[in-house]
């Protein structure tokens, strides 16, 4: 029986990091940089887009949710798709998901060298690349409890910070110490809450209103799905994960919501620019004006472009955590199911999967190699990679929800934490999603939208690969 524990993944992740990992897969660098842009497509009304697409990323994350508190194994998503739905679903699941996140950890590498040459501009974008690649990994490598713990403080600092400028900002607009600028009307006076419509053409052919910000709204949640990837380590997942689920919501609206609020109260919508950062705006108040500590004068500007580089760093660091952990773990499951090879079940003396880890750090290195030939276009051709196995991942894990139902009623089976309003709201997520492909194609992304079917169509290749590899096995 001992020998059967040794090699299991180890429950080391206690409640406070369960609710801070939740938070770190809802909150990234999107909220702090990548407000703009959707700003300018929907004026005010992105909060409401924001709300929206919050909604059914709780859909979604209930729907996982149920499965993983029901059976708290590991590989998640991708296990529960090859048990209820057919063992392509389940193959087909895992790599997407795990070659999603080797995509999203290269763009997360070189991001956090980007951020680094802030300070340090001499420093090539590849070396810092390097620096955090091995030092992540190697914590990696350590017990869960250590991810977890490093998970929990950088998202303390995320949610330190978000809390601190909602405050901050809301003592503006109270105060009323910005003038007669600041005030609750921005978010009517110049067009209505809807300026740009709902889905409107340009005459150049682009589109705005809030149906074409949903696109970019949307891939703000990505990471979410993290709370379910957790569940074989977790202690207690029964009662862990549905508290850290159900507060998700919650804190989707006052980090998201409250943010966008505060930012489109303190300024007229068509100052936003593209690069605008709700933090930056809040403390723009300060702009001139200094401090002196221990003889020496500071700009509150230039301090507070610090603080804001420090948080964007941290933010990065948390997804590139994340993204390590996570993919080790999907290898695990897979080998485990018997969709990657057995080799990949190893684990250390931390009960790590290291040669899952291993192999994804592997992949992840080749970053470090674009960084190196193409710093200055690497991120921007990352990020777009990345759409096209989002999207499959979450309309998967909600159509695996459904066979997993199907299968419990079948078998007159309770689970312990079900869904909200199955299955109107797997139909509802799956035709919402289906939504945002259609907006995709109409608004720049038909190259991420004509990708999926190449995409599956080369994983379903390989998986005959490997299921007459296996035959063959059987046979000699």
């Amino acid at each position: 029986m001992e020998d059967n524990k040794e090699k299991e993944l180890k429950r080391g992740l206690s409640n406070r990091h369960i609710q801070l990992i939740a938070i770190g897969g809802a909150v990234g660098t999107g909220l702090f940089l990548g407000i703009g842009k959707a700003a300018i497509l929907a004026g005010p009304s992105v909060i409401l887009g924001y709300a929206i697409a919050g909604i059914f990323a709780f859909f979604i994350l209930r729907q996982l949710g149920e499965m993983v508190v029901d059976e708290p194994v590991s590989g998640s998503f991708s296990y529960f798709a090859n048990k209820y739905w057919g063992p392509f679903a389940g193959y087909a699941s895992g790599w997407n998901y795990w070659i999603l996140y080797i995509l999203v950890s290269m763009a997360e590498l070189t991001a956090i060298g980007v951020y680094v040459q802030f300070w340090w501009p001499e420093i090539p974008l590849w070396v810092s690349s390097l620096f955090f690649f091995v030092v992540i990994n190697a914590l990696n490598l350590t017990s869960v409890k250590v991810y977890g713990e490093t998970e929990f403080w950088f998202s303390i600092i995320k949610v330190t910070a978000i809390i601190a400028m909602i405050v901050f900002g809301a003592y503006l607009l109270i105060s009323g110490a910005e003038g007669d600028q600041a005030t609750v009307k921005n978010l009517v006076n110049d067009g209505g809450f809807f300026p740009k419509g709902w889905f409107e053409q340009n005459a150049d052919g682009s589109y705005q209103g809030l149906l074409a910000a949903l696109v970019i709204i949307m891939f703000s949640f990505g990471g979410l799905e993290l709370v379910g990837i957790t569940a074989a380590e977790a202690e207690n997942p029964e009662k862990n994960i549905p508290k850290a689920t159900n507060q998700v919501l919650i804190r989707i609206l006052i980090f998201y919501v409250g943010a966008l609020f505060i930012l489109f109260s303190l300024m007229p919508w068509r100052s936003i620019t593209a690069n605008t950062s709700p933090f930056v705006e809040v403390f723009d108040i300060l702009n001139d004006k200094e401090f002196t500590l221990f003889g020496k004068t500071y700009d509150f500007m230039s301090i507070i472009a610090n603080v804001l580089n420090i948080i964007v760093l941290t933010a990065a660091l948390s997804v590139y955590n994340s993204c390590v952990y996570s993919n080790s773990r999907m290898l695990y499951g897979l080998a485990e199911q018997g969709n990657a090879p057995r080799f990949l079940k190893k684990l250390n003396k931390n009960h790590a999967p290291i040669t899952a880890l291993m192999v994804s750090a592997a992949l992840v290195a080749l970053c470090i190699v674009i960084n190196k030939i193409m710093p200055d276009q690497a991120l921007e051709i990352l990020m777009s990679l990345v759409v096209s196995s989002l999207i499959i991942n979450w309309i998967m894990i909600s159509w695996t929800h459904l066979h997993f139902k199907k299968h419990k009623i079948k078998t007159n089976q309770q689970t312990k934490f079900p869904s909200l309003f199955y299955p109107i709201s797997n139909y509802l997520t799956l035709f919402f999603l289906l939504g945002v492909l259609g907006l995709m194609w109409l608004t720049g992304l038909k190259i991420s939208v004509e990708l999926i079917p190449i995409w599956l169509i080369l994983l379903y290749i390989s998986y005959l690969l490997v299921k007459a590899n296996k035959a063959k096995n059987k046979t000699t």
